[in-house]
């Protein structure tokens, strides 16, 4: 039996913040939580910086020049390991709206990898679209927009099987109910977005069973006094939850707070939408067919559209906090209720029992370390 106290930290536990305490793995998992010093046994010193549950992401496409897309199993290795620097330790491989083939195989690679990650774990595909509305399409390639299809999505849930988690679709297309019932009946999150749905047609998702919002606010209706549309909708909705971009870009601070306001922490899920200029910054990159363009951290079409974000997890919790959630509930936004939305009841929290998946991060919400089910996938002073 191996054991570690992990001492000399302020831990954002599930029951709340201790000032300074110190955590037992036992074996992977956590096996005790204690105010102060430990009683002996083999530490590892957290120099008083804050430990928190490892963040899960739910929506993210690549990272360090690499694209989920690419038909590469290297590529998803390249995340999974952007990932744990980032400190997040599980995360859903997304796709971007495409052909059958190119969808079908990154369902492959995904299959290759999982179960050998170097870094954070796959725990699912996300696949956005591509049964999304050509008028709300931001980035989406519109070669590849069609009505939701049945029989083909069940070819897709015959290759990937459990592998599917997520789905992002439009479910005011033709078919799109239909669509969600059918996903839903099978265990896979239906999720809203590149949608125009009115105020009375997501309500009808949300009775089918759709009950998650991607990249909320982005890709969708606007709210407007007269028609509300399915933000509103969603807002409404208490088993509706959002993603929430927070990047200082994609969603204006005032917007993020009302969120939190409406939703609580057990609503939001915060998401980076990271294309492969994560971790890279500025330059010229191919994205979903597109030629895309990221200045000063932004990356955009040529016509100025939105094309994901840069943003990492541990940047999206700084910024989240620095914008006026308490860190509590932006830990939970993070970690706990993306894990409590997969599914996932021994992640995403810092609890005995729980998976030891932790993050100690310094004042400025970098990862000094993070640590995938008791051992320890990166470390900031070996990789400088």
């Amino acid at each position: 039996m191996s054991s570690l106290w992990i001492t000399n930290v302020r831990i954002a536990a599930e029951a709340g913040l201790i000032k300074q305490g110190a955590v037992q793995v036992v074996d992977g998992r956590i096996a005790a939580i204690r105010e102060g010093a430990p009683p002996g046994g083999e530490q590892l010193d957290g120099a008083g910086q804050l430990l928190i549950p490892g963040m899960l992401d739910v929506h993210i496409h690549g990272a360090h020049g690499h694209d989920m897309m690419d038909g590469t199993a290297t590529s998803i290795e390249v995340v999974s390991r952007a990932c744990a620097e980032s400190g997040c330790t599980a995360f859903l491989a997304t796709s971007v709206s495409s052909t059958m083939p190119d969808l079908l195989g990154m369902v492959d690679r995904v299959r290759e990898v999982q179960g050998h990650e170097p870094g954070a774990v796959i725990a699912g595909i996300h696949a956005e679209g591509p049964y999304l509305n050509v008028r709300r399409k931001g980035m989406q390639n519109e070669r590849f927009l069609r009505h939701p299809d049945l029989s083909e999505m069940r070819q897709v849930l015959d290759h990937a099987g459990p592998l599917l988690r997520m789905v992002t679709l439009a479910p005011e297309l033709p078919g799109g109910l239909e669509l969600t019932r059918f996903l839903v009946e099978r265990g896979v999150i239906v999720a809203v977005a590149h949608s125009d749905a009115t105020y009375e047609q997501a309500l009808a998702a949300f009775e089918a069973g759709a009950s998650h919002l991607t990249h909320c606010f982005n890709g969708m209706r606007p709210i407007h006094h007269r028609d509300p549309g399915l933000i509103v909708a969603a807002f409404e909705q208490p088993q509706v939850s959002l993603q929430a971009i927070v990047d200082h870009v994609h969603l204006h601070p005032a917007i993020v707070r009302l969120m939190h306001r409406i939703k609580g922490p057990d609503g939001v899920v915060l998401i980076t939408d990271a294309l492969q200029a994560m971790g890279l910054g500025d330059g010229q990159y191919t994205f979903g067919g597109h030629r895309v363009t990221v200045q000063d951290g932004v990356a955009r079409l040529s016509d100025g559209t939105l094309a994901s974000s840069t943003v990492t997890m541990n940047e999206a919790l700084r910024n989240t906090v620095e914008l006026g959630v308490p860190l509590m509930d932006a830990v939970r936004m993070a970690a706990t209720t993306p894990a409590t939305l997969l599914d996932l009841p021994h992640k995403g929290r810092i609890a005995v029992g729980a998976d030891a998946d932790l993050v100690l991060l310094d004042p400025a919400f970098q990862v000094q370390w993070t640590m995938i089910g008791g051992r320890t996938v990166y470390s900031r002073s070996e990789a400088s």
